[in-house]
């Protein structure tokens, strides 16, 4: 019995020695590996930072990390405190670095009921009567097609000059009307805007162009057009083709 008392003692000990030299052989290989390699201290997300979250609040939620300098990421926080002030624009990761260009000061995002412009374009607007802005129904995010009328002194004329234009904001739509009236009296329908509204649409400057140029010498009309929409089969439209035109 005692033999067997010693042989479990022995084992165990020689368990915790190999465990032991097993945990300093790969403490060992990480800086064997890092030998020679000029290394800095990172932040990592160490566990999911949601968007919106304050700067001055992940200091519990990041750990870190000494890392080659080659796979350091541009941007990356040295310093929480230059953090402070500003908010998760997304929601991060762990295993990520944390980097500056994912916080920014809340007077930075977005205003409520406006979208982002896509990179590389810019902005135009309009004021429209709400018969040439679908009634009044657009919103941002909606994507239009705009169609240019001219008259003047010679032949009026109608051409589809745009596709696909991205409406950015809507300024004087017409707020929704709340209504409990008896079924069999309430209208089919919302009553009409009477008010004109702003629209601005985000266009490349050649666009721009376009739209500009309809508003100052004609007129301008929006169609709502979503993305599966067939835009083909367009022409100018003149008093000499419009009855001979085919429409399908």
């Amino acid at each position: 019995m005692r033999r067997r008392f010693l042989a479990a003692i022995v084992a165990l000990v020689l368990l915790v020695v190999g465990t032991a030299v097993l945990l300093a052989y790969v403490h060992g290989a990480d800086s064997r590996a890092l030998a020679g390699t000029r290394t800095v201290d990172v932040l990592v997300v160490d566990k999911l930072i949601p968007t919106g979250t304050a700067g001055s609040d992940v200091a519990g939620m990041v750990r870190t990390e000494v890392v080659p300098a080659k796979v350091a990421m541009p941007g990356r926080v040295t310093d929480l405190a230059s953090l402070s002030g500003r908010v998760a624009t997304v929601d991060l990761q762990p295993g990520e670095q944390l980097l500056s260009g994912r916080f920014v000061r809340p007077d930075d995002l977005q205003v409520p009921g406006t979208v982002a412009v896509p990179t590389g374009m810019q902005e135009v607007s309009v004021l429209l009567e709400p018969q040439r802005a679908v009634g009044g129904r657009l919103k941002a995010g909606d994507t239009v097609g705009v169609v240019v009328s001219m008259g003047g002194q010679g032949p009026g004329q109608t051409h589809a000059v745009l596709h696909h234009v991205l409406v950015t904001q809507i300024q004087g739509a017409p707020a929704p009307v709340e209504t409990k009236a008896d079924p069999q009296t309430a209208s089919a329908g919302s009553p009409a805007p009477t008010a004109s509204l702003m629209v601005t649409l985000a266009v490349s400057a050649a666009e721009a162009e376009a739209v500009v140029f309809g508003v100052e010498h004609g007129t301008l009309w929006l169609t709502l057009e979503p993305k599966d929409a067939r835009t083909g089969g367009t022409d100018v439209i003149t008093p000499d083709n419009i009855y001979r035109k085919s429409f399908r």
